[in-house]
C-alpha cells in the first residue's frame, strides 16, 4: 500500500527506535527528564527562543498557545481554512472562551492589509482583538509557504496595536528546507510557535510549543497539566524527537521533490485538474473534474489498486509525500491514478 493520505503516517526507523530504548527518563512534570530537556533545549535554540516546551499533539499545542494569550472572550485573527479553524473542534471558543475571527485568504495567505482591517475598534461594544494566528506551511492551502515578507508586515501592525502573534508551525521545517530561511528568523516575528515532530520529521509522537522565558511559557506549563498533557517518563518519545530535529530536517527536500513529481504525473491525467506551480512542499492539492463516481467512491477505487488518499471536498483531493514514500512509489503511485482517475 502507498500510502499518501498524511504525513503523520510515518514510522520511526530502526536507529530512532533504538535511541529511544536508549534514553535516560525522569518525570518530566516534576521537570527531571532528562531527555525531554534537552529536546526543549534543542528546540528552543533552534528557533531562536529562551524556553519550549513538549506536548502530546499539534492540537495541544495550538490550543495552550491561544489559552495563553487571550480570556474569555477575546477575539483571535485567523484565515478561514486554517487548521485551528477546521480541524480541531472548536476549542478555542469551548477551552479558551475565545472566538475566531476568520479571514479568507489566498492559498491560506492573508495580506497584512486584510489583517489590520480585522482588528476590533477598542470601545465598550466589540470584542478585544488579542491574538493574530498564521500557519506556515499552511495545510488547506496545499503546503504553501506563508511568505516572510507578509510575516514582518502583519508583526508591525501587530505590535502597533498591542497584539500578540502565534505561528501554527506544524510543518515549519518544510518551509524552512523549501526557502532556505531559518526557522530562528520565521520564529522571531511571534510570541509563540508550534510545530510537529510527528509529520515529515517522522517522530511517531509530540510537538513542541517554543517561546520567551516569562509569564507565556509558565502559563503553558500550567494550562498543559489542565488540559492532561502532563507526561512522565516522556524521554522515551523525547529521544525519538531529538533524533529527528538532528537527522530529518534536511530530507525533506525529498518529500518535497517527490510531491512535485506526482503533480506532474496528475497533470497527465485528462480528468484530473492540479497546479504544478502551487506545489511548494510535500502537500498535493487536486481536482477529479466530470467523473460519474462520487470522492468516497474514487478514494474506494485507488485503495483497492495500491493508493491511499483523502478526499477533502466533493471533487477534491489531498496527497502527501513524506519519508515512508520514496520515488519509486511515487511513480507507482502515478500509474495507479493514471489507471484509474482516466
Amino acid at each position: 500500500m502507498i500510502d499518501l493520505r498524511s504525513d503523520t503516517v510515518t514510522q520511526p526507523s530502526d536507529m530512532m527506535r533504538e535511541a529511544m530504548c536508549c534514553a535516560p527518563v525522569g518525570d518530566d512534570v516534576y521537570g527531571e527528564d532528562p531527555t525531554v530537556n534537552r529536546m526543549q533545549e534543542i528546540a528552543a535554540a533552534l528557533l531562536g527562543k529562551t524556553a519550549a516546551l513538549y506536548v502530546p499533539s499539534g492540537i495541544m499545542a495550538n490550543q495552550l498557545s491561544i489559552r495563553a494569550q487571550t480570556q474569555p472572550g477575546d477575539e483571535v485573527i485567523i484565515e478561514s481554512s486554517a487548521h485551528i479553524v477546521l480541524y480541531e473542534h472548536g476549542a478555542a471558543a469551548a477551552l479558551a472562551g475565545a472566538q475566531l475571527h476568520g479571514i479568507t485568504g489566498d492559498r491560506g495567505i492573508l495580506e497584512p492589509e486584510q489583517v489590520e482591517a480585522a482588528i476590533q475598534p477598542k470601545d465598550p461594544y466589540h470584542p478585544r482583538t488579542s491574538l493574530i494566528c498564521l500557519e506556515n506551511t499552511h495545510n488547506s492551502g496545499g503546503g504553501s509557504i506563508y511568505p516572510l515578507a507578509k510575516i514582518e508586515r502583519t508583526r508591525s501592525i501587530a505590535q502597533a496595536h498591542g497584539i500578540a502573534m502565534h505561528l501554527d508551525g506544524a510543518r515549519l521545517f518544510n518551509a524552512v528546507v523549501a526557502t532556505g530561511i531559518p526557522a530562528a528568523e520565521y520564529a522571531r516575528h511571534f510570541d509563540t510557535v508550534s510545530f510537529c515532530l510527528s509529520k515529515g520529521l517522522g517522530a511517531p509522537v509530540g510537538s513542541l510549543i517554543v517561546t520567551n522565558d516569562g509569564p507565556i511559557i509558565e502559563q503553558l506549563r500550567r494550562s498543559r497539566r489542565m488540559y492532561g498533557g502532563g507526561m512522565r517518563q516522556a524521554g522515551i518519545l523525547a529521544a525519538a524527537g531529538i533524533y529527528a530535529l538532528e537527522r530529518n530536517i534536511p530530507r525533506l527536500k525529498e518529500d518535497h521533490d517527490n510531491a512535485r513529481r506526482l503533480a506532474e504525473l496528475l497533470n497527465k491525467v485528462a480528468t484530473v485538474s492540479v497546479d504544478v506551480n502551487h506545489v511548494e512542499t510535500n502537500i498535493v492539492i487536486f481536482d477529479v473534474v466530470g467523473s460519474s463516481r462520487s470522492a468516497s467512491e474514487i478514494v474506494d477505487a485507488l485503495r483497492k489498486h495500491g493508493v491511499l488518499l483523502n478526499a477533502v471536498g466533493k471533487t477534491t483531493f489531498r496527497a502527501v509525500t513524506h519519508l515512508g514514500v520514496d520515488a519509486q512509489e511515487i511513480e507507482q503511485a502515478g500509474q495507479i491514478l493514471f489507471q484509474v482517475l482516466s
